[in-house]
């Protein structure tokens, strides 16, 4: 038997030899004079004093792409969230700002994003507190207390975000309470309060009786609150506001709060007659999803989606566009994008011919390995369709400003679109009624950390 164990042994170690090994100095020869071949000489000397992307850019691109579309959505002007991670608030603001601007004929309209912002933050604030009480049994290393230290408030988001502010604090237009040094530039103010909730959440664990942690909760919230009026400015409880049509004829002047503003203009709790939607081919499709903790608010939704194929989410955005209904949709806008000229193309940059090697990881390992996920949120409102009726370009309003890009557009590929569009948001009455019956499923619960839900914080 101790033969047999110590022969067993034996075999481990000649295996783990020969599976796992480190650099050696014969394999660094090896690899060196690989690398050093004279045909790579041309390439390398470009590389050292050249960015990748100006090398791995299609030439055959460069002449300006063709901006006609069949179906575009009516609306006016470009946002720009400067340097935030609040695409997430502009794109779900654009869709409903398209619909005012529509509907009351105006040259121009935008909601003040900083509004918004300001009790994103307050809400997150709560939102990780609270977490910290109810985990706060559970230990340092438990995975989710893990994450939550890691991950105490940001400014990035999604839908549901939009969604549930708007119910609960309303809206304002952009000039009742005007962006900030730091609404724009959110970095600084985003590691003050970061430090302060890591701070709080170390108090909070040591208190073992829940009423007295909810007191201490409460004072901090006061101080953190005071904090974001520094930063942010203080939020309005009432305003007066005029409105004016193309004509500068004035159609409106009245008092507001902000509940009251979005009831008269809007009404509607945004979560209703709604779909989310995800295109996810690592797992499977025509499946109910919930992402926790991706909430915005305490008491607010989750990211609760359907992951359809991207023929059936394609077929639901064209028929939006084509009744002037806009979408709030997310991307991985950084793969293949060429900012000067706004458009986002598969063929934009030959990577692989440049470092004569390919990159053959389909969408579905991209998610799984954490290479590809949704990045950024933007508003869909263009699609360009054959007489065939296949869609050949999709045109996105961004929140870059009207600089970047094309005119503050991107155009977009309906390749690109098949690879790197993850995230929709539908009216329900342009998902088919098949699809609609797979909302009464249970939902398969994702934790946080899930990776595609990294990208967003």
């Amino acid at each position: 038997m101790k033969k047999a164990l110590l022969l067993a042994t034996c075999l481990m170690f000649i295996v783990t030899q020969v599976t796992a090994q480190d650099i050696t100095k014969e394999m660094i020869a090896e690899f060196h004079q690989n690398a050093i071949q004279s045909e790579d000489t041309a390439i390398r000397n470009a590389l050292v004093s050249n960015a990748i992307n100006d090398l791995a850019s299609n030439a055959s691109l460069r002449a300006m792409c063709d901006t006609h579309f069949t179906y575009t959505v009516k609306t006016s002007g470009i946002t720009n969230q400067r340097s935030s991670g609040r695409c997430w608030l502009f794109s779900g603001l654009n869709v409903l700002r398209a619909q005012i601007i529509d509907k009351y004929n105006l040259s121009n309209f935008e909601f003040s994003e900083v509004y918004l912002s300001f009790h994103d933050l307050l809400e997150k604030g709560n939102l990780f507190l609270q977490s910290i009480i109810d985990t706060r049994s559970l230990p340092l290393t438990d995975r989710k207390v893990d994450w939550l230290l890691r991950h105490p408030i940001g400014d990035g988001g999604q839908f549901t975000g939009v969604a549930n502010l708007i119910k609960k604090y309303g809206a304002v237009p952009k000039e009742v309470m005007a962006e900030t040094y730091h609404s724009e530039n959110t970095r600084q103010m985003l590691s003050i309060l970061t430090l302060k909730l890591r701070g709080y959440a170390m108090e909070l664990r040591k208190i073992k009786n829940e009423k007295e942690a909810l007191t201490l909760k409460k004072e901090r919230l006061k101080e953190f609150y005071r904090i974001l009026t520094l930063c942010l400015g203080v939020p309005p409880t009432e305003f007066s506001w005029a409105m004016y049509n193309k004509k500068g004829e004035k159609l409106s002047e009245e008092t507001y709060t902000p509940q009251s503003f979005y009831e008269k203009y809007f009404g509607a709790d945004l979560m209703q007659d709604i779909v989310l939607i995800m295109n996810d081919p690592s797992r499977e499709f025509n499946r109910l999803y919930e992402v926790d903790q991706s909430r915005h608010i305490y008491e607010g939704n989750n990211w609760k989606y359907l992951n359809l194929d991207i023929d059936t989410i394609r077929k639901i955005a064209v028929e939006s566009i084509k009744d002037n209904t806009p979408l709030y949709f997310s991307c991985d806008v950084g793969k293949f994008l060429n900012r000067k000229q706004g458009t986002l193309n598969l063929k934009n940059f030959d990577y692989a011919s440049l470092f004569k090697t390919e990159f053959p990881m389909e969408k579905a390992e991209r998610i799984q390995s954490y290479a590809s996920g949704s990045s950024h949120a933007m508003m869909l409102m263009g699609v360009d369709v054959s007489p065939e009726g296949k869609v050949k370009k999709w045109k996105i309003e961004n929140s870059w400003g009207k600089t970047a890009g094309y005119q503050g557009y991107l155009i977009m590929t309906d390749d690109w679109f098949n690879e790197y569009m993850f995230r929709l948001v539908a009216r329900t009455k342009y998902v088919p009624e098949d699809v609609l019956k797979l909302l009464k499923q249970k939902p398969i619960k994702l934790p946080a950390w899930d990776p595609l839900y990294s990208y967003d914080f």
